[in-house]
């Protein structure tokens, strides 16, 4: 049951005078960080602490579950399904200390508020807050969405309840998902491999993953060829590609059937090949080519709505190149410091006084002209959004440049961002022309199309991300000639090209998130974090931007849509997302929804499992099909993936592990053909090394090809071998699921370990620049001899070059040093043949840390603040000239030429930032 908090909503005279008494109060918020923040907007009678996020939760493992409760058959599910699905809580030994420190807090406070998010989460950490300091003094809940000065003070005239639906929603989606992953994955541990997890909407994210790989498998390319050509007027050259031939279209690749590689059925098009194409090249060369229709078609667009949490990570992955969890974790920061507002949102709405703020930046930095006529308000299209927060925009109601927030690196460039997109939201629509030119020659048409910006609007200040590059052309103004039906053109070159067609891409974080939210699975505040969890499963990998399924995922997706369909639909999981709103809205019952997903004997997942166990075959299950392979079985062993392949007549196949990082689309015959003959003949050696008499072999291995000087036994592939019973983790929550006990065999390892001579076998990575096919004995020989010494500095300090985990380096040591210090290579520096000179000339520059930007020159110094006793700067940035004092930034006005500023005047603005 909910406790209650024993406070009605304060009216706003009555908190007024609460919050300038004498008395004591205790604010509890999550983290130090924000913390800090609000205490500064506080009166000295107010204590500011944090509770560190949740301060109970349920058991992470069995170590955690008390003593009474072990035997109880529910224990490791931590949830007693049969008494009303009841949940364990516990207190982390690590949260005993934060709770000691609150209580002898709570105990010399006159009234505790509970300060935490204004969402689910946050409301369910207040609860609990509540249920283990039981405060005996008066309690209030206290919300903002940022942390400003009014934000705070308005907070303290407004306190309210906790908010009893939702924390219920909350409870029953942590008690839900609980249910759905520590039920599923030991099923996938003894059936697949030991370490796998299921998770609500993790299962579901991995299946859209694993079903865009099987299209690409699938897909067929077909071969296609068009005319580009390059034509001259007297007003302007210009390109043109052939778009009909004999008043028939010419096939682009959006004609084609990709599961055959053909023209799809029914469509008209003319499939130019090849031979024709360069016929045609020859017969157009000597013909007229004229204007047989211009088109113009104005068209404006509108800026896209405020960020939302999913539509943040999308674009600051497709820009910044940020995963989802760095992202929420970079605007997690600049909330608790007081940048940005909530930035858990479902909601484009932005407030009166943020939409007056960005109307005066957009007219102060750019003009009137680009103002909307009318301030713009976004309806949020989401049919899940749900609490009452604004957009994510900048904080407070100025809305400050970027450089005046004196903010650095991925901070400063993921505000830029989100500022962008705010401002442009306020501003005039683009307006631009679409131009068109149809050239005929012959029986031959081509076309040119250009886009004429007449005005550019938002498009000032922001130019949303693309996934399809092509696309991402439509902002680029592409100007053509002026000219006029029946004006003859020259023909200057003209070109074959000739093109295949594209399997569907992969999901990139931003896609998935896009799809996710299009299908009303998950919530955008988890997507971060199920991104993460299915990469540090092991279910994907990231190949640059993209995410790629692993074997693994493939194994797990296939017994899941074969026994479990229902848990990896769309509709279904969606549907659980609704009906958990349901519960926030007082609208359904949490325990008819618990005991419908769980219990019911037709539908519930315990006596689906139960039926379904023992009809799963785990040979069967660890086998996976791809259908570019019929004669080969993949399957998941012991070491990974492997795969088997039997000739005509032998009854035991050739195995093969499949190395790390092979996505199963893009294997092709030739490397199964490649791996069998290297199980069968065993690793190339490039020679041997004369000084110890021993063999350099190129290796393949988990992470990438590798140099190995030396034979032992893991020359040869290890048999793989069923799954041992090992540890499993909650897929969704990162839980620790136990396994049952096994046997002891850490006391037979040990003595074997013990037992077994050390290995002579020496191993480095083989670095950019090197390839396995191309590398020399002595490159090898120079490699494996790393680290090599290059000398001394002038102190006689050692100098060494090496090879770690980012790449080739130079390392320092020894002397007065108190550790060593490093300097990467250059991407010209060769680490075979990089001598002293070089290394010095290395360490002569300033360390630059990895991403960090050089630092920017000031165009002028005043001196020195008088009260800050700093320095007074003025440097030139990307909004124009400021001037800085530590780290207070302040812009310098329009009307202010900067070679004419004086100390004065910078003092003056320094100190109007200040205020």
């Amino acid at each position: 049951m909910i406790r209650r908090v024993a406070t009605k909503k304060s009216s706003a005279k009555k908190a007024k005078a609460t919050s300038s008494s004498t008395g004591q109060y205790l604010v509890i918020v999550e983290s130090p960080t924000k913390a800090k923040t609000i205490r500064k907007f506080l009166p000295a009678n107010y204590k500011v602490e944090a509770c560190l996020g949740h301060i109970r939760d349920l058991p992470a493992s069995s170590k955690e579950i008390p003593e009474k409760y072990k035997k109880t058959p529910w224990a490791q599910l931590g949830v007693d399904v049969e008494n009303n699905f009841t949940p364990l809580y516990v207190i982390p030994t690590q949260k005993a200390k934060t709770i000691r420190a609150l209580k002898d807090l709570m105990s010399d406070s006159d009234e505790l508020i509970l300060a935490t998010d204004e969402d689910r989460e946050g409301e369910s950490i207040s609860y609990h807050l509540v249920e283990v300091l039981k405060p005996a003094i008066p309690t209030k809940r206290m919300v903002f969405h940022e942390i400003t000065k009014e934000a705070i003070e308005e907070a303290l005239q407004n306190f309210r309840e906790i908010d009893e639906k939702l924390v219920q929603a909350q409870e029953s989606r942590r008690v839900l998902d609980r249910l759905y992953g520590y039920s599923l994955s030991p099923l996938l541990w003894k059936k697949i491999a030991f370490g796998l997890s299921a998770g609500r909407v993790q299962s579901v994210a991995t299946r859209l993953i694993v079903e865009r790989e099987e299209h690409r498998i699938r897909f067929k390319r077909g071969i296609y060829c068009g005319l580009l050509s390059h034509l001259g007027s007297a007003k302007g050259k210009f390109e043109a590609k052939l778009v009909e031939l004999r008043s028939q279209k010419v096939a682009t690749g959006k004609d084609f059937d990709e599961n055959t590689g053909k023209v799809a059925e029914g469509k008209d098009v003319y499939l130019l090949l090849k031979d024709e194409a360069d016929r045609l090249k020859s017969e157009l060369k000597g013909v007229s080519w004229k204007v047989s229709d211009v088109s113009e078609k104005p068209f404006s667009r509108k800026p896209a709505p405020p960020f939302i949490t999913s539509t943040l990570q999308q674009e600051a992955n497709r820009k910044l190149g940020l995963s989802g969890r760095d992202c929420m974790r970079v605007a997690q920061s600049l909330y608790e410091r007081g940048f940005i507002t909530y930035m858990r949102t479902d909601s484009t709405n932005l407030s009166k006084e943020a939409i007056s703020a960005a109307r005066r930046q957009v007219e102060k930095l750019y003009g009137k002209d680009y103002l909307s006529d009318e301030p713009r308000q976004f309806a949020t299209k989401s049919k899940q959004a749900q609490e009452a927060h604004e957009a994510i925009r900048p904080a407070g109601t100025q809305c400050p440049t970027p450089q005046d927030t004196g903010l650095a690196g991925t901070e400063m460039a993921l505000y830029e961002l989100i500022w962008k997109r705010t401002m442009a939201s306020q501003m005039a629509e683009s307006k631009q022309l679409s131009v068109s030119i149809s050239v005929s020659a012959k029986d031959a048409l081509f076309q040119a199309t250009g886009t004429r910006i007449l005005f550019p609007g938002f498009l000032r200040a922001y130019v949303e991300g693309q996934d399809d590059t092509e696309a991402a052309l439509e902002e680029r103004e592409i100007i053509l000639p002026d000219l006029k039906i029946g004006d003859s053109c020259n023909l200057d070159e003209l070109k074959v090209t000739e093109h295949e067609t594209k399997p569907p891409a992969r999901y990139t974080e931003a896609t998935l998130i896009q799809t996710l939210e299009k299908e009303g699975v998950g919530r955008p505040s988890t997507y971060a974090s199920i991104i993460s969890t299915i990469i540090d499963r092991g279910y994907v990998k990231r190949a640059g931007n993209a995410l790629v399924p692993t074997f693994t995922a493939f194994a797990v997706t296939k017994l899941l849509r074969k026994h479990f369909p229902e848990l990896v639909d769309l509709q279904f999981t969606a549907s659980m997302e609704e009906e958990l709103d349901e519960i926030a809205e007082g609208k359904r019952k949490h325990l008819d929804f618990l005991r419908e997903f769980f219990l019911d004997e037709k539908k519930g997942l315990r006596p689906h499992i139960q039926q379904r166990e023992k009809q799963i075959d785990p040979e069967e299950a660890r086998s996976i099909h791809l259908e570019s392979f019929p004669d080969v079985n993949f399957r998941i062993g012991r070491f990974g993936p492997y795969f088997e392949k039997k000739e005509p007549g032998q009854e035991v196949g050739v195995r093969a592990s499949i190395p790390e990082g092979v996505a199963p689309s893009d294997l092709q015959p030739e490397d199964i053909a490649k791996l069998i003959q290297l199980r069968k003949d065993g690793p190339p050696s490039l020679g041997v090394d004369l000084q110890t008499g021993l063999k350099v072999y190129v290796m393949t291995g988990r992470y990438g090809p590798y140099l190995q000087l030396g034979e032992n036994e893991e020359l040869q592939t290890p048999a793989p071998a069923p799954a041992e019973k090992r540890t499993i983790v909650d897929g969704d929550t990162g839980e620790v699921i136990e396994s049952a006990p096994g046997k002891k065999t850490k006391g037979k390892r040990k003595a074997k370990a013990e037992a077994k001579p050390k290995s002579t076998v020496k191993r480095v990575v083989i670095p950019k620049g090197f390839t396995p096919d191309t590398i020399t004995l002595p490159q090898a020989l120079g490699l494996l001899a790393l680290p090599r010494t290059l000398g001394q500095d002038e102190q006689g300090r050692r100098i060494q070059a090496g090879l770690g985990r980012f790449g080739p380096f130079v390392v320092k040591s020894g002397g007065d040093l108190p550790g060593p210090e490093y300097r990467s290579l250059k991407k010209e520096d060769d680490i075979l043949t990089v001598d002293l000179a070089r290394a010095l000339a290395l360490f002569a520059e300033p360390k630059m840390g990895r991403g960090r930007r050089a630092k920017a020159q000031a165009l002028k110094t005043f001196g020195n603040h008088p009260r800050e006793k700093k320095a007074i700067e003025l440097f030139d940035g990307p909004y124009g000239p400021y001037v800085k004092c530590g780290k207070v930034n302040a812009s310098v006005p329009k009307d202010i030429k900067p070679d004419e500023l004086s100390l004065e005047k910078a003092i003056e603005l320094i100190d109007a930032r200040m205020s």
